[in-house]
């Protein structure tokens, strides 16, 4: 029997606004006002399994869609960009051009320091394996970074087009499958009141 994952991004913050790569952060209260509409839309996934990524924005995000029952998981946290956390992307190119330049055409690039994308793409295999033994039924909060590298593994694409893909705040991906075999049911789909 195929897993059925829905990944819901959090809504924008400071950081995503100013394209910038995000400390852990809370959710602005804009962000946690567009979140409580969209779970009316979601009631029918009360029953699902919950997780959530470790940050505070995904944790709030749970808050303001009324989960209960959430397990927190390291697999779903945010990249780890390092030194580079905190600051804008202008900032970084500015001071670090080879740097930036190297982090988006090699996928074993940390010039930061964190994880690179290939790191990034282990450790959300790892995780969309180990959800694929669980309920069949999850609904994970978590940021648009780990959405795009579940659809990277999920396509079997090479790692460059993470690069290609654009996950935006506060939306909603469907996965279905079993690891190694993964379908993309709905991609980057706006949460709204239904």
């Amino acid at each position: 029997m195929a897993t059925r994952i829905t990944l819901l991004t959090h809504p924008a913050t400071a950081a995503t606004r100013a394209t910038a790569f995000p400390p852990d952060e809370p959710l602005p209260p804009d962000g946690v006002a567009a979140a409580r509409p969209a779970a009316v839309g979601l009631a029918g996934y009360r029953s699902a399994g919950w997780r959530c990524g470790p940050s505070l924005r995904c944790r709030q995000t749970v808050a303001a869609l009324g989960a209960t029952e959430v397990a927190v998981e390291d697999g779903l946290d945010e990249c780890d960009y390092g030194s580079w956390r905190g600051r804008s992307l202008e900032d970084v190119a500015a001071s670090d051009p080879a740097g930036v330049d190297a982090w988006l055409t090699d996928p074993d690039a940390a010039p930061h320091g964190g994880e690179s994308v290939r790191d990034l793409l282990h450790r959300v295999t790892k995780w969309l394996d180990a959800t694929a033994a669980g309920p069949a039924r999850t609904v994970a909060v978590t940021h648009p970074s780990v959405v795009k590298a579940a659809l990277v593994v999920a396509l079997s694409a090479p790692p460059a087009a993470f690069w290609r893909l654009d996950v935006a705040p506060l939306t909603r991906t469907d996965l279905s499958g079993r690891p190694g075999a993964w379908t993309v049911r709905r991609t980057a789909e706006r949460l709204r009141k239904i």
